[in-house]
């Protein structure tokens, strides 16, 4: 009797091993899961502030006070987008910005996608943008227009018929976690990268 208890405690031993075996996997792949879940959903909330404060920027700048249309006239995308760097670049944030596909200004419709025509696009150009400074100091942005649609001084801001003016990041998250080799491996590069786009809107400023 004693000598068939021993086998069986063997084979649930060997058993319980087996399992463990089989799962163990599978809940290091969840865990990574949730890990990579956590990072990119920081980043997506860096991005939210700094939509949220480029639009505020944009719509309470409006027209830039600036009848002129040459350039960037009254320095009002400038402006934004230095506000959208500098809280991608603040301290805790673990933003990528050369992972930053574009950073869109644009008049919003009324259903909130960009009216045709009317979107200024910028790329990322490391310390080779515009001078978000326009006193003596110097702040260089590591951002470059590479289209312009929509010059500040034709934003309509008068009370009532104000235009919608949204900031919109498009972003590539890399996955971080052993998990991305896994699904390189299955998928290729493109399966351990998500695509992330986060978008503000706001009403500009009634003069």
């Amino acid at each position: 009797m004693s000598r068939f208890s021993g086998r069986a405690r063997r084979a649930e031993r060997g058993q319980g091993l087996v399992e463990f075996t089989l799962v163990m996997p599978i809940f290091l792949i969840l865990l990574a899961g949730m890990l990579e879940f956590g990072l990119a959903f920081s980043d997506r909330l860096t991005m939210g502030n700094a939509t949220r404060e480029g639009a505020r920027i944009g719509a309470a700048m409006a027209t830039g006070n600036d009848t002129s249309c040459s350039g960037d006239p009254g320095g009002v995308d400038t402006t934004v987008i230095a506000s959208v760097q500098n809280i991608l670049k603040s301290g805790g944030s673990d933003v990528n910005l050369s992972r930053i596909t574009n950073i869109r200004i644009y008049k919003a419709t009324s259903s909130g996608v960009p009216a045709a025509g009317k979107v200024n696009t910028w790329t990322y150009t490391p310390g080779s943008g515009p001078d978000a400074d326009p006193d003596t100091g110097v702040e260089i942005l590591d951002f470059s227009p590479s289209s312009t649609g929509w010059a500040a001084c034709t934003r309509v801001n008068t009370t009532g018929s104000a235009d919608s003016l949204a900031v919109s990041i498009t972003y590539v998250y890399h996955l971080q976690t052993p998990l991305a080799g896994l699904l390189t491996l299955v998928g290729g590069n493109q399966a351990a990268t998500i695509p992330i786009v986060d978008t503000t809107i706001m009403a500009l400023n009634p003069t």
